[in-house]
């Protein structure tokens, strides 16, 4: 019998995800003044609060409520919170590592590919995330969805290669009818995106979604890991990206694993991949690179084909990449892997 696998996404408007946004944001805007920017970012939101703290070295100068303000304005809510600002210098004992090319932190990171989608991601979480932003799609653009409020969720369960169970959770305006809701939804978002089938649907499961944003629930940056990477499917280190540049290992080796397991994937190496990396911190080389083609390649041959193809010290995964661009506000929605235009993402010849 097929295996159950689930994944979750949630839209821009999510107390999370206006945190990531909020925090690759003011990263993105440190490294348009200064690239070589040190920057590791976070913001809290609640009911009326949102604090943004960390740690930034960089000759760029950035007014941080004013651009807090922005993002929360165009995600999409119109009410004007207090906003903290604390940010300190970065470390000079993690300078001292980062300075000579060595990595901002010791941790291990993870990259994955499948051919089981086009984007060689999982299907559920390539479904998630389409539900989600065809939600923000609606809202954004289609007048006959006015009701919609930016904050959401979805969630599919896949049996096999089957969907089994999609779940929708949309914020609304207190006049819309939970059934009309159910009616709009399933005919523009649900069958467009999933297709006809017999899996179970479920849209606002509570029957009223009307409260939601950090009026709703509290906000993190970072809290919402699986969404941005492999829905759990498969492991993760345990660190987040947003907010932080790329000399943070947790982010750039993270992007650099899945460039790696994807190419394989894509070179008909492997039909699954999985890149497993580990660093000390200040340390220029890794002290692991691991491989499993979870029997669908040879993964020895794969092993030695990374090793060679993909140096993983940092300084060279920043080069390669490109990662002192200002380039990582648009991953902190729907996912940091599967979209065409990151560097991470595009496809070499092994």
């Amino acid at each position: 019998m097929p295996k159950l696998f689930t994944a979750e996404s949630v839209t821009s408007g999510h107390p999370d995800k206006i945190c990531d946004q909020i925090s690759d944001t003011i990263l993105d805007a440190f490294l348009e003044q200064d690239p070589k920017s040190r920057v590791a970012v976070e913001t809290f939101g609640s009911s009326g609060l949102i604090v943004v703290g960390g740690e930034v070295t960089s000759k760029g100068s950035v007014d941080v409520p004013s651009l807090v303000n922005k993002v929360y304005k165009e995600i999409g809510y119109k009410d004007k919170p207090k906003i903290v600002v604390n940010i300190s210098r970065q470390s000079p004992d993690i300078a001292m590592g980062v300075d000579t090319g060595g990595a901002g932190d010791q941790g291990i990171m993870y990259g994955y590919a499948t051919d089981e989608t086009h984007e060689l991601l999982p299907l559920p979480v390539v479904l998630a995330h389409k539900l989600t932003g065809g939600l923000e799609k609606l809202r954004r653009e289609n007048p006959q969805f006015s009701w919609l409020r930016p904050d959401g969720k979805s969630q599919v369960t896949v049996e096999g290669k089957k969907v089994s169970a999609v779940v929708v959770s949309c914020q609304h305006d207190e006049k819309t009818e939970l059934s009309e809701i159910r009616k709009l939804l399933l005919k523009n978002l649900i069958k467009p995106v999933i297709g006809s089938g017999s899996y179970q649907v479920l849209i606002n499961p509570t029957g009223r979604f009307v409260v939601g944003g950090f009026v709703a629930d509290t906000g993190l940056t970072g809290r919402k890991i699986m969404v941005d990477t492999y829905g759990g499917l498969i492991p993760h280190g345990g660190g987040c990206f947003s907010g932080k540049d790329a000399s943070k290992v947790d982010r750039s080796a993270a992007y650099m694993a899945r460039f790696a397991a994807k190419n394989i994937v894509a070179n008909k190496l492997a039909k699954k991949c999985l890149v497993s990396v580990a660093y000390a911190i200040g340390k220029k080389e890794p002290l692991m690179v691991e491989v499993d083609t979870f029997a669908t390649g040879d993964n020895l041959k794969v092993k030695k084909i990374i090793k060679k193809e993909f140096d993983f010290s940092p300084l060279t995964i920043i080069e390669r990449l490109g990662l002192r661009k200002p380039i990582f506000a648009q991953t902190a929605t729907y996912g940091h892997f599967g979209k065409p235009s990151l560097p991470w993402e595009k496809i070499t010849k092994i």
